[in-house]
């Protein structure tokens, strides 16, 4: 009698025991489910703040976020533009920053030309006044380090009308052209030296130097245009002949040809 009487109670506080265990090992599996799922998330609102949390509650009108502090945040759903995980966040941030390493890594590779197209009026020392037109073409780098500053060399076509003179150079030129911010619009000076090749037989060519000042617009890390203003000097070797007693003298005399006006550049 007094055995089956034990082993009754045996039972009942096994059958006992076995559901206290069933019910933590429900709340063990339910609690690292919502370990799992309760992974931090970030709010990106429309202002363009992010907020990191736990989203604890959200509904069409409403999300309601807990910090890491146990503080709870809520903002109006139409405040918040996007829902980003952590792990999405991760790889948006790591493309973000491969693009932009790549695109830096192409501008260094790849070089830059620049196309340069100018007009305005010519002037020598006997008061000559006349009209010009170049076409420079320029080869180099168009990303140093992280600025977008332009150094390269190259050659162009000067051609200048003063009264009855024509003058045509090949100038063969180093240049430098830099803007003064890196924004998108930015001002930018230039500054070119080098050595004017006379296209004639008449003169000969001398030292050719220029500078220029405007506004520059990059369209993107390998391409922008420019509008600038110019003033350029180019020498030139005139011969002449003097007569002196029948007999002829021939000497070279300097002249110092200044243009000025607008150039339209491209840089791609």
């Amino acid at each position: 009698m007094h055995k089956c009487k034990f082993l009754r109670n045996f039972a009942a506080e096994l059958n006992k025991s076995c559901r206290m265990a069933k019910k933590k090992i429900i709340f063990l599996i339910l609690f690292c489910a919502f370990c799992l799922c309760a992974h931090a998330e970030t709010l990106l609102l429309r202002t363009g703040a992010r907020v990191k949390g736990t989203i604890v509650f959200q509904n069409e009108e409403v999300v309601i976020l807990r910090d890491a502090e146990g503080a709870r945040f809520q903002y109006p759903r139409a405040e918040v533009q996007e829902i980003l995980s952590d792990e999405t966040e991760k790889n948006e941030s790591g493309k973000e920053a491969d693009d932009q390493i790549a695109d830096d890594q192409q501008v260094n590779k790849k070089a830059s030309i620049l196309l340069e197209l100018a007009g305005g009026a010519a002037v020598n020392p006997n008061e000559a006044v006349g009209g010009a037109f170049s076409v420079d073409l320029l080869v180099g780098s168009h990303h140093i380090g992280d600025r977008h500053l332009f150094v390269g060399a190259g050659v162009g076509y000067h051609g200048l009308f003063l009264g009855e003179e024509k003058y045509n150079f090949l100038p063969v030129q180093a240049a430098l052209r830099m803007p003064l911010t890196e924004t998108k619009h930015a001002p930018a000076f230039g500054v070119a030296v080098g050595y004017g090749i006379a296209l004639s037989k008449e003169y000969l060519g001398g030292l050719y130097a220029g500078v220029d000042f405007g506004y520059r617009c990059r369209i993107n890390p390998r391409t922008a245009v420019a509008l600038m203003a110019f003033a350029q000097f180019q020498q030139a070797i005139v011969p002449s002949v003097t007569v002196i007693d029948g007999n002829e003298f021939t000497a070279r005399s300097g002249r110092s040809l200044v243009t000025s006006g607008l150039k339209l550049a491209l840089y791609f």
